[in-house]
Formats: C-alpha cells, sequence, structure tokens
C-alpha cells in the first residue's frame, strides 16, 4: 500500500502537427489511410473485455467514397446490453477500490500512446469514417483527446485534494466515491474525441460504463477501445456496444444500478431521455446523475466598427470547418449594413477558393456530411430556401449523393430575422445573414438572445469597449462559450471548457473539473478525538 502523495505530470494541450508536403507526418498519414482501405474491420462489441460477434451487421462507408467498404460492425440486442450492464456491475468494487493514481497510470499511458504509436491510425480512421480533412482530424481525434485525458486526471487530483477545515479534537474530510451503479455514455459522430471523453471521464473517477457510440462513428471507436485496452483498463470498465437505441435504453432506464446519463447529441434525443428516467425514477438506488451537451444555433454578430476582413474570415472558417457538423458552428450572423460589403467580398472569395472532396486530396477544405440522413435533411432546407421570398442563396446550394454526400458550403441572405434558418439547427455547411443598420444594434443584441432555443456559442465583433461591454451583457445567457473579435469554434481544453445551457445541454464544461465533479459522490467522514461523555450541555445549568 502505498503512502505517497503523488503529483502526477503537469498536463499540457497537445501540439497539432502541420501535416505539410512532404512532411513525415503525411506519408504517416498516407500509408495508415491506404492500410486501412486495403482491408475491411469486423467491428464486435467489447463486453467484460471480450469481444462479441453478435452476427447482425451493418456495412460502413466513408461518407465521401460510397462505393468503397471499409467494413462492417456488430449490433447487439438486449442480451447483450445486459450482459454490459452486468459486466459493468461486476467490475465495479475492484475498480471503484483500485488506487486514484493507479487508474490516472492508465489514461495517462492512453494519451501517450495516442499521440506517438496510434496517431497516424487514429486520424486515418477518423478521416475515413467521419470524412475529416487531416487538420480537422488531427485538432479532434489527437489533440483534444489527448488534452481531455490529461487534464482530466490533473482536475482528478484536484477534486481529490480539496478537503474541509478541522477545529481541534476532530479531523474532518471528504471521501470522492464514485457514484453508486454504472454510468450510460452515449456519444456523437463528430467528435472522435468526444466519444473517448464521454465514458473515459466517469470512468477516470471509479465509475464502470457502458457505452454507445454513433453507428457512424464506430470505425474510429474501435481504435479508442484498443488503446484503452493496451493501456491497461480492466475488463469490464468500459464496455462498448452498439444497437438500437430504444431497445437499449429499454434495457439501461429500467435497470434499478443505473446512475447517470453522460450525452452528447441532439436535444430532442436527450428530451426523451430525460423524460424516461423521470418516469423510471422509483426504480433506481439512487437520483441519477445526467450531464447532456445538445444542439446548437451558433450567432456571430458584427457591428459597423468590426474589422471586415476578420469577419469574414470568422465566417468562412466558423461555418464551414468540417461541413458546419460541429455543435458550436457558426450557422447565423448578423452584420452591420456599414460593413457588409467588404464582409461579402471577403467571405465570397474564401468560399469561391475552397475545394470540395474526399479527405485523401489535402487541397479540399470541405468534405462530405455525414450520412444520407443529414445529406437529405440539408437539401430540404436548401430546397424550401430556394422556393422563399425572404430569402436568398448568395452563393452556393447545390448538393450531389452520387459519389458522395456533398453538399457545397452555402450563404444565404434574409430579410426576415426569424427565417426558419436562423432559428432551427441545421449541421451542415449553410450560413443564413441577416444585415442591420448600426442604429439597431442593441436591438439586434436582444433579437439574437431571442431568436433561438439554443445557448451553446455565439461571438461578437466589435471595436469599442463600451459596445463589446452591451454586447457581453444583453448576450450573457445566450452562449455558454462567447467568442470577442474571434469564431464561436475551436475551444481547446483547458482554455475554453466546452458546454451550453438553454436548449444546449446542462452545461457541465466538458474539459475542466466541474464536468468531473458529476461523477463522484462525496462522504464527509467526521472523526473525533475525545467524544462527549454526557449529553448535557452548560446552558442547562439552573
Amino acid at each position: 500500500m502505498s503512502n505517497a502523495f503523488f503529483k502526477v505530470p503537469k498536463a499540457v494541450n497537445e501540439p497539432a502537427l502541420a501535416y505539410s508536403k512532404n512532411s513525415k507526418e503525411r506519408a504517416q498519414i498516407n500509408e495508415a489511410i491506404a492500410e486501412w482501405k486495403s482491408k475491411q474491420v469486423d467491428i464486435p462489441l467489447t463486453i467484460n473485455g471480450q469481444k462479441v460477434y453478435a452476427g447482425n451487421t451493418i456495412k460502413m462507408y466513408p461518407p465521401h467514397e460510397l462505393k468503397h467498404c471499409l467494413g462492417q460492425f456488430h449490433q447487439g440486442d438486449k442480451t447483450h446490453f445486459q450482459s454490459a450492464v452486468d459486466a459493468a456491475l461486476g467490475a465495479k468494487e475492484a475498480w471503484a477500490n483500485t488506487p486514484w493514481q493507479e487508474r490516472a497510470a492508465i489514461f495517462l499511458k492512453a494519451a501517450d500512446l495516442l499521440a506517438t504509436k496510434y496517431r497516424a491510425k487514429m486520424n486515418a480512421a477518423t478521416m475515413l469514417c467521419q470524412s475529416k480533412n487531416v487538420y480537422q482530424a488531427e485538432v479532434d481525434c489527437i489533440c483534444e483527446m489527448a488534452d481531455f485525458l490529461r487534464f482530466n486526471v490533473e482536475y482528478m487530483t484536484q477534486i481529490y485534494s480539496e478537503q474541509p477545515i478541522s477545529t481541534p479534537g476532530v479531523w474532518n474530510r471528504i471521501e470522492y466515491r464514485p457514484l453508486e451503479g454504472f454510468v450510460f455514455a452515449i456519444t456523437p459522430f463528430n467528435f472522435t474525441a468526444i466519444a473517448a471523453n464521454l465514458p473515459s471521464a466517469p470512468a477516470m473517477l471509479g465509475n464502470t460504463v457502458v457505452w454507445k457510440p454513433a453507428d457512424s462513428q464506430v470505425y474510429s471507436a474501435a481504435v479508442i477501445m484498443d488503446i484503452f485496452e493496451e493501456a491497461g483498463l480492466p475488463d469490464g470498465v468500459i464496455n462498448m456496444v452498439m444497437g438500437d437505441g430504444p431497445e437499449m435504453g429499454d434495457v439501461i432506464f429500467n435497470h434499478r444500478d443505473f446512475a447517470g446519463l453522460h450525452f452528447t447529441g441532439s436535444t430532442l434525443v436527450f428530451k426523451h431521455l430525460w423524460k424516461e428516467i423521470g418516469i423510471n425514477l422509483d426504480k433506481y438506488k439512487s437520483y441519477p446523475k445526467i450531464v447532456g451537451e445538445t444542439g446548437g444555433k451558433d450567432f456571430v454578430v458584427a457591428h459597423g466598427s468590426a474589422n471586415p476582413q476578420q469577419v469574414a474570415t470568422a465566417l468562412s472558417r466558423g461555418a464551414f470547418e468540417y461541413q458546419g457538423q460541429k455543435c458550436s458552428a457558426a450557422s447565423r450572423a448578423y452584420i452591420s449594413s456599414a460593413i457588409w460589403d467588404d464582409v461579402w467580398t471577403g467571405l465570397k472569395a474564401d468560399i469561391e477558393s475552397f475545394k470540395v472532396g474526399t479527405v485523401e486530396n489535402y487541397g479540399n477544405f470541405v468534405n462530405a456530411v455525414i450520412d444520407e440522413r443529414a445529406f437529405d435533411k440539408i437539401a430540404g432546407y436548401l430546397d424550401d430556401i430556394k422556393g422563399s421570398s425572404d430569402a436568398e442563396v448568395l452563393i452556393g446550394g447545390g448538393y450531389d449523393k452520387s459519389e458522395g454526400y456533398f453538399i457545397e458550403p452555402t450563404v444565404v441572405k434574409v430579410t426576415d430575422p426569424k427565417y426558419r434558418t436562423m432559428c432551427e439547427e441545421i449541421f451542415g455547411p449553410v450560413l443564413t445573414i441577416y444585415v442591420f443598420d448600426d442604429n439597431d444594434f442593441e436591438s439586434v443584441l436582444d433579437l439574437v438572445d431571442s431568436t433561438s432555443d439554443y445557448a451553446l456559442t455565439g461571438s461578437i465583433f466589435a471595436k469599442s469597449r463600451d459596445l463589446i461591454q452591451l454586447a457581453s451583457h444583453k448576450l450573457k445567457n445566450a452562449a455558454g462559450n462567447f467568442y470577442i473579435n474571434d469564431k464561436p469554434t475551436g475551444s481547446v481544453v483547458a482554455q475554453q471548457p466546452f458546454g451550453g445551457a438553454r436548449g444546449s445541454g446542462t452545461n457541465d464544461k466538458a474539459g475542466s473539473k466541474f464536468n468531473l465533479l458529476r461523477w463522484v459522490s462525496p462522504q464527509t467522514i467526521k472523526e473525533s478525538y475525545n467524544a462527549p461523555l454526557d449529553y448535557r450541555y452548560p446552558f442547562l445549568e439552573e
């Protein structure tokens, strides 16, 4: 038994590699992509450390190259989901009693494996299955994932070190227990790092987890499991299962030992799950912890004093990087008429220079949207816009799924600031712009605040500090991540902890200790050295 107070290595943000022409890292990525494409993989469920080939399989294709099959993954049924729950509960006691430094060592090793041995493999998997260009993959599945693992270890030690005061004759302590039961993690397609963080953050604190990755992200999710297993994660701590969501929920949310939900995905799904948990509340041993990051309708507001080229660049990057499929993507913009012409000149030039195509061509800035369902939804919005008198397509508006799910980067200008594409989450490369007069700046801020049910990210551009202060005040509750003179995307772990409120989630800030605090159940311990021997207090004396 160790008796030392350990200090973990100081966490620093993982630097992104450049992948410039003729670089070593680009050659490694090309080799990894070629290797992945030379074979078809067969991805099983992982339950209690065992690979389970359920037999019911779904084929996987790159969104940008529908003719190429990457392989298949297996879908489980209720028996597999129950086995995953049983495995998590079976591993619970040993894992919860594992010294914190041993748990930390596993995830620190996982971060190191990711940044070295698995870097090219993980990048290639994310590029292929999620249609991310190499830079978007690098900052996601390498840098952010490694940052989550390393900084969460550091935050864990901060939490454990926070202790109450003690008085003479008494020693007060707090034990940060894991939750009593198992945690269910549901992860999205758009960030491999989120897919790793949602099961690993609770596990780091001693919880055991049933993890359901998005079907369109299973290809890279399997690499995450490989890394965790090589790092020494014990069997049953994280169990990766794929299958029908409602069927899985029927097992999970009716189980007495369900203790928490860690979710990133759509607002509608999150609300449905919350209702289901509420209906089943009497079945649970404890009140489950519910943590969710959901949708966004993220904004950019530019006053006439803003630098037009900075605004144009913020829009071209913020709206169209990763095809607008970031929860934080700039989706609606309010631009002063004083700078609109210059902003549009810069933005139009940027978009006209974009190349759209496969991830293997490094010159392509924009790739495919994730699947046919997303493609059809976005195409439906574009068709509605073309038939509307309140909206005008300034550039783009085309789409084609003959080879892959390609949507042209599209800018829409509206006369009605409450037009549907200013209000509804599209989750694609579509930016809607409303032009206003600077005299209406304050009322436009009220409009921004009231137009959307979401409150995830937003940014304002202005020169005057008074205007910045006014916008910051007016939009206080409109964004959980608020940017001043910058685009509303690109949060970095430990620098801009991420999350929003209103319809965007519970704002528990992934990439901070606030999130980790949700996965512990503190126990206060008071130990007395000289307990009273008589019930009588001095005030009782007559």
